[in-house]
């Protein structure tokens, strides 16, 4: 069996983005080993796991955007609650139904210009479809 263990993200935002995560994703910030904590950042945890690294970038020559992964992707249970968050923080959104695979998902960029992919199934994706029927 494979998973994903975490992804880590470069960005000249780590603050804002920090907030970014626990804000939409109920992210926690924890820990990090003492051998890294020269190297500044954070982690964001999801339980016991710390599923989101954040490195601040700097600018070393080399071009940072939010291209360099395609993008990353989370699946959520809540969809009204998702929705509501980033209609009351004005985050541009968009949205693709895929009824075939029984889910929905949402689109968004990061404020460091990543990427973020949502994804919801099952109940959560019932009521994806029916908020957007005809749109």
């Amino acid at each position: 069996m494979t998973t994903l263990d975490h992804v880590t993200l470069r960005t000249s935002h780590v603050a804002v983005t920090r907030q970014f995560f626990i804000d939409l994703f109920n992210l926690k910030e924890g820990s990090r080993p003492l051998e890294i904590q020269h190297i500044s950042g954070c982690w964001l945890y999801s339980g016991e796991e710390p599923i989101v690294h954040l490195i601040e970038s700097f600018d070393g020559g080399f071009s940072i955007d939010g291209e360099m992964i395609d993008h990353i992707a989370f699946r959520l249970d809540d969809y009204s609650s998702f929705m509501s968050k980033i209609r009351m923080r004005n985050i541009p959104f968009s949205q693709m139904s895929l009824k075939e695979l029984g889910e929905h998902r949402v689109f968004l960029r990061a404020p460091g210009g990543q990427l973020i992919e949502t994804v919801f199934r099952g109940d959560a994706a019932k009521v994806a479809f029916a908020e957007n029927k005809g749109t």
